[in-house]
C-alpha cells in the first residue's frame, strides 16, 4: 500500500482562474472526475485504493480536491480505471457550459498533452464533447500491458506502422490509412514493429459517471 505521494506541480502549463460560473479549483475538477469514472466503473473507494495501490485516506482526499496526486500516483489510478494521465489531466482544466454552441478549435500543436500507454497523447478537442478524439505517438518496440476500458474506441494509423495485439483475438499489423474499432471491453495494446516512430489517430467514447459524493461509498 502506497502512502500519501508528496504534492506535484500543477497539471497545467497555465493554471487560468475559474470563470464565475465554475467555483471549482482544478484540484476539485479533477477529483470529481476522477469520482465519476469510480463509479462510472462500479468500484468503491475501497477497490480503486487497492487497485492503484494508494492509501484509502488519500484517495478519498483526492476526490475532494483536498490533495493532488504525483504523476506517478495519477498513472497508477490511470492504469486502474482503464484510462490515461492525459485523459485524467484534461479533466481537471475549466468546463465550457453545455449550452455553448461555438465550435471548439485547438490549433496544432496546442492541446491537452501527455503520456498515454507507451507514448504520448494530445487531446484534439475541449469542452462538453461525447467522444475524445487524441493524436497518439510513439516508437515502442516492446508492447508494455493489455488496456481494457469500457468504453468504445477508434484507431486509424496516420504515419509508420504498429502491431495490435487483442489477446484472445489475436493480433494485427496495421499500416497507413489501416483502422481498427474495438468494442468495450476489448483487450488492445499496440508497438512498432521496427521501433520507427508511428503516428495514430484514436477516437474514444467519453464516460459521463456522477461525481456526487455519496456517504455511503467506501
Amino acid at each position: 500500500m502506497t502512502s500519501m505521494a508528496p504534492p506535484a506541480v500543477p497539471f497545467s502549463s497555465t493554471d487560468p482562474s475559474s470563470p464565475a460560473d465554475d467555483p471549482l479549483t482544478s484540484d476539485e475538477r479533477l477529483g470529481a472526475h476522477l469520482r465519476g469514472l469510480r463509479k462510472a466503473r462500479g468500484l468503491t473507494l475501497t477497490q480503486l485504493a487497492e487497485a492503484a495501490e494508494l492509501s484509502h485516506p488519500f484517495l478519498s482526499q483526492l476526490e475532494r480536491g483536498l490533495a493532488r496526486p504525483s504523476m506517478a500516483s495519477l498513472e497508477r489510478l490511470a492504469r486502474a480505471l482503464g484510462t490515461s494521465r492525459v485523459e485524467l489531466i484534461a479533466g481537471s482544466e475549466p468546463p465550457r457550459a453545455d449550452a455553448d454552441a461555438q465550435p471548439s478549435f485547438v490549433a496544432a500543436g496546442q492541446g491537452v498533452s501527455g503520456p498515454y500507454a507507451e507514448g504520448t497523447a494530445r487531446l484534439l478537442a475541449e469542452g462538453p464533447r461525447r467522444f475524445e478524439p487524441l493524436e497518439f505517438t510513439g516508437s515502442n518496440p516492446q508492447p508494455g500491458d493489455h488496456y481494457v476500458h469500457d468504453e468504445d474506441e477508434f484507431l486509424t494509423v496516420l504515419e509508420g506502422s504498429v502491431v495490435i495485439s487483442f489477446g484472445p483475438f489475436g493480433e494485427r499489423t496495421l499500416r497507413v490509412g489501416d483502422s481498427v474499432y474495438c468494442r468495450s471491453r476489448t483487450p488492445h495494446r499496440w508497438h512498432s514493429p521496427d521501433g520507427t516512430p508511428y503516428r495514430l489517430l484514436i477516437v474514444k467514447e467519453v464516460v459521463h459517471g456522477d461525481g456526487a459524493d455519496d456517504p455511503t461509498d467506501v
